[in-house]
């Protein structure tokens, strides 16, 4: 297929909205355990795929300003982040958050990864490590689109994912408004780390030629988050079970 700067965006957004369609935590109810999994892998993830695996993509990119600014996205999420943070870390926002629901420092600091967390970072150092760089930045950015509006179906093509996601945690757990930061913050730094992604895509593809290799790689990666965020699902449910006193 012959694609243009505009189709191939416009395939990359179908390729968002087929991660919604198959990922059971966008239709499947939140739950305490849930809630406190997604804390303590996301928090884990957010720091090796920043402190790790974008720094390996950043190297490779050949263009200064498109590098500086993958560079400052992994800045705030693991250093500090001043334009939507208020100088704090975004692991360390999750951090914060996971304590409001119930966690304790202790478990948050000595969580280890679910086995499908693990896979999930074994593929994506394939993917972010072995590619070439346009490749890698799509997949260190195009999950990000679903907090943007205009993917998915509903609120959430309305609004974003964690501009929905915040409500859920609000009305299980009752927290303030400012308990529920992470999910403002985040939404309004994943409009600005997606749209480096999408941009790259627009501006290079064409030019080296890449078109297929990028689609497949963000289906790729796609497919990735599905598996890492259906882990966590399954994780809660069995973190639920042994909150009621049910063996797992």
């Amino acid at each position: 297929m012959t694609y243009t700067s505009t189709t191939l965006v416009t395939a990359l957004e179908e390729a968002v909205n087929a991660f919604w369609r198959q990922t059971r935590w966008f239709h499947e109810p939140l739950t305490v355990g849930r809630a406190r999994m997604f804390v303590l892998q996301h928090r884990l993830n957010t720091r090796y795929r920043n402190s790790v695996l974008k720094l390996r993509v950043a190297s490779q990119i050949p263009h200064w300003d498109l590098r500086m600014g993958l560079l400052r996205a992994v800045s705030q999420e693991v250093v500090a982040d001043q334009e939507y943070g208020r100088g704090k870390p975004h692991w360390q926002i999750l951090k914060e958050l996971g304590l409001a629901i119930g966690l304790t420092e202790a478990e948050i600091e000595n969580a280890r990864p679910l086995p499908s967390t693990r896979l999930a970072w074994l593929a994506w150092e394939g993917l972010m490590s072995n590619h070439h760089w346009l490749e890698g930045i799509v997949a260190s950015t195009v999950a990000e689109r679903i907090n943007v509006p205009g993917c998915g179906e509903g609120e959430i093509r309305e609004r974003g994912w964690f501009a929905v996601e915040r409500w859920h945690w609000k009305d299980l757990f009752g927290l303030s408004d400012e308990q529920l930061w992470f999910f403002d913050m985040h939404g309004d730094a994943d409009k600005e780390h997606s749209a480096l992604g999408f941009e790259a895509v627009a501006r290079y593809a064409t030019e080296l030629g890449m078109e297929e290799a990028v689609l497949a790689a963000a289906q790729d990666t796609l497919g990735i988050w599905t598996l890492y965020l259906n882990g966590i699902s399954a994780g809660g449910d069995a973190l639920d079970r042994e909150l009621a006193g049910y063996a797992s």
